[in-house]
């Protein structure tokens, strides 16, 4: 059977795949999204929760945010627990009106879905092993094998946009990237309970026992974050323990506690910072996790998933529509600044927050002062909120 074809094969049907193949859509290119697990797994999967504001305008200029506008819980500030007590840092009032939202992955992907299939959009679920060739030349391909068959997708150029254990960036000849990897001395055991919040902003808490973390995804559901070591084992964690923990934890003076619910999914969560450079070679692009992590204390990456295959969507328009290839071979040193501001950012925050075992007496107290100082200090503030709620797109 000879291979189809298309202009732009995605592998990977998550945020970044997603979102690229709706952009394509729009400025009237052709794509097919290949993804080797069910569209079930993928709209349930409950990952990332924080929208940046660039990322919400993003959705809506793109015609996908009718159900995040009626569904989405917009924060205009966030607060950081220090000391059992609550400071708040307002986004809105210190980034000229900026905000987050609220609205969980798994939600902009059900929204994606839709869109693409209503659209006629080609996303395929469950194909089996997927693998890349052909990235150097000037037609790569893209084969999938399941137990009953096997197909193949001749295409212009390939995104992968299929995750840190993807087959992506594999695919590229070793040598061919640099890779930059940190890893943190410590994990997050989160949990989804079943109960309504109790606060309207998320509280990032401090606390000598460890940080913890309280969020939400929607009116009736709460995230939960505790701070862990690496190897631990969430099944060693019984519901009343977890629930113990977060009440010390997230304490506060003045009697404030989280409200308590079923617990409906609990596990491990590690801290990495990763990225590779570049994040293209020959005809193919890395997009998301595939070519970048980041600790998820600054909440960043679903949003750079968003802003990578904004930047792909819009040289991949211009290669076709003015058959320029510009935008296209600086596609990688576009995004790694970005990239790189959200890693400085998001490292910044785990350091401050987080409580790393054996720190000597001297690191102890300069935490704790710096601590004081973003939560006493307008100026150290106003760098939090601006790169919380995102920084502006650059070209």
């Amino acid at each position: 059977m000879a291979p189809s074809e298309t202009q732009v094969g995605i592998v990977g049907a998550g945020p970044a795949g997603l979102m690229l193949s709706h952009w394509l859509h729009l400025h009237g290119i052709h794509s097919i999204v290949l993804e080797a697990k069910t569209r079930q797994h993928c709209e349930e999967r409950i990952r990332a929760g924080v929208l940046e504001q660039g990322s919400v305008d993003m959705l809506r200029s793109a015609g996908l945010a009718s159900r995040l506008d009626r569904e989405g819980m917009r924060h205009e500030g966030i607060e950081i627990g220090l000391n059992r007590e609550r400071y708040r840092i307002p986004l809105a009032e210190l980034t000229g009106g900026k905000a987050i939202t609220v609205y969980g992955q798994h939600e902009v992907i059900k929204d994606l879905i839709a869109r693409r299939l209503a659209d006629g959009g080609d996303l395929r679920f469950e194909c089996g092993e997927v693998s890349v060739h052909g990235i150097e030349g000037p037609r790569p391909s893209i084969r999938t094998v399941d137990s009953s068959s096997e197909d193949g997708f001749l295409c212009d150029f390939i995104a992968g946009c299929d995750g840190f254990h993807g087959i992506c960036r594999p695919s590229i000849p070793q040598g061919a990237l640099a890779e930059y990897e940190c890893a943190f001395p410590f994990a997050w055991l989160g949990i989804l309970a079943e109960a309504p919040p109790s606060r309207d902003e998320l509280l990032y808490m401090h606390h000598e026992r460890g940080f913890a973390l309280y969020s939400m995804r929607s009116p009736s559901l709460t995230r939960l974050y505790l701070q862990c070591r690496p190897e631990e084992d969430a099944g060693l964690w019984s519901d009343g323990q977890i629930w113990d923990e977060l009440h010390t934890r997230l304490g506060c003076a003045d009697g404030w506690r989280p409200t308590e619910g079923r617990i409906l999914q609990k596990g491990i969560t590690g801290m990495r910072g990763f990225v590779v450079e570049p994040m293209q070679f020959g005809r193919l692009f890395l997009a998301g996790d595939a070519a970048h992590i980041v600790p998820p204390t600054g909440a960043k990456g679903m949003n750079l998933a968003l802003a990578d295959v904004y930047v792909l969507a819009q040289a991949l328009r211009s290669y076709y529509h003015d058959n320029s290839t510009a935008q296209l071979e600086q596609y990688s040193a576009i995004c790694l600044r970005r990239v790189w501001k959200a890693q400085r950012f998001s490292t910044w925050m785990t350091m401050l927050l987080h409580r790393p075992e054996g720190a000597s007496p001297f690191d102890r107290r300069r935490q704790l002062a710096e601590l004081d100082y973003v939560t006493s200090s307008r100026a150290a503030a106003a760098s939090l909120a601006e790169n919380y709620v995102g920084l502006a797109m650059e070209f």
